[in-house]
C-alpha cells in the first residue's frame, strides 16, 4: 500500500506539468468531494471541514499542487476515483475555494 502511494506521488508531478488545465466539471466534482472528503476534513478541522481550504497556512498554491493533492487524498481514502473524477473534484475545489489560474 505505501509503495503504491509513493509510486503515485512520483508520477503525479510529471502528469500535472503535462496538463496544468483542469478538464474537470465542478458540478460533477461537488458530490464526489462531499461523499469522500468532508468526513475526513471534519475530523481534522471540525465544523463543516472547509477550514482546510481557507486556513491561512494552506499548502495548495498552484493548480498542479491541487490536482496532486486530490490524487493523494483519493489514494489515502480509497475513494476509487478515476483520474477524470479527480479532475472533477479538483475543478470544484478550485472554483469553490482556491480560485487558482
Amino acid at each position: 500500500m505505501k509503495l503504491s502511494i509513493l509510486l503515485l506521488l512520483c508520477a503525479l508531478p510529471t502528469a500535472a506539468l503535462a496538463d496544468p488545465e483542469f478538464k474537470g466539471d465542478p458540478k460533477q466534482g461537488k458530490p464526489l468531494a462531499e461523499k469522500s472528503c468532508v468526513s475526513c476534513h471534519i475530523k481534522m478541522y471540525g465544523g463543516d471541514g472547509s477550514k482546510i481550504y481557507t486556513r491561512e497556512e494552506r499548502k495548495i498554491k498552484s493548480l498542479s499542487a491541487l490536482r496532486s493533492r486530490v490524487a493523494v487524498c483519493n489514494a489515502n481514502t480509497n475513494s476509487g476515483w478515476f483520474p477524470e473524477e479527480e479532475d472533477h473534484v479538483a475543478a470544484w475545489l478550485n472554483q469553490q475555494y482556491y480560485k487558482l489560474k
